[in-house]
């Protein structure tokens, strides 16, 4: 019985629900990237793969950052919330600002995060989470930004022999999600999905990178 709940768990339980698999806006894609100012000598860093419950929680295990909020970007509509996000109709992708001390870890190592803490070749979605707005992203501020996005990306996919699926987009505009988002891997230990999706995706990450994590976070 165990085994088969495992097994349903895996294949029918998601994150959310949508199945929509429209892509970028060409105007997204192709638009100017907004630069967020520095508040209190923190930065802000924007990255999407997969459900932002597992995402927020490897980022905070990360040593430099200050705390990582659960949102949406990468979309086409203003306000977006779970529920329209699900739809995939926004184009908005369950996203993570990362909000870090850049004294202590640069942005070359947040991504080198990014890119070792999921399944880079998966196109829309992550694990059991198929969609567009389980896509990966990452969002750059700057030209100096999206360099390193591109450098590291080509290193990555020298191991893989499929390629690489993260877009490499200008950051637009980063949505809050609803309260009941923030923390919810902490929050919510026993919730079947983050027993059997979360935190095995966690554990892979802090097993590869033990260098990177906070104190007390092994």
């Amino acid at each position: 019985m165990r085994s088969f709940l495992s097994i349903f768990l895996l294949l029918f339980m998601s994150c959310g629900n949508g199945q929509n698999n429209s892509a970028t806006k060409p105007e997204i894609a192709n638009a100017e990237p907004v630069e967020v100012p520095a508040q209190d000598g923190l930065e802000r860093a924007y990255f999407s793969s997969g459900c932002f419950w597992c995402v927020e929680a490897i980022y905070e295990s990360v040593q430099g950052v200050e705390e990582a909020v659960s949102g949406y970007a990468g979309g086409h509509t203003k306000n977006p919330t779970y529920e329209e996000s699900n739809t995939g109709r926004t184009g908005h992708a369950e996203s993570v600002e990362v909000i870090y001390d850049p004294d202590v870890v640069d942005f070359r190592t947040l991504v080198r995060v990014y890119f070792g803490s999921q399944d880079p070749t998966q196109v829309n979605g992550q694990g059991p989470d198929i969609g567009s707005q389980y896509r990966s992203i990452v969002f750059y501020q700057n030209q100096e930004q999206k360099e390193i996005i591109e450098e590291v990306k080509a290193e990555v996919a020298e191991k893989y022999d499929e390629p690489i699926a993260a877009e490499i987009l200008p950051f637009q505009k980063f949505w809050k999600a609803e309260a009941y988002h923030q923390n919810y891997e902490e929050s919510h230990p026993e919730n079947p999905y983050i027993q059997n999706v979360s935190i095995p995706r966690i554990n892979r990450f802090k097993n590869k990178f033990p260098e990177l994590l906070k104190e007390g976070a092994h």
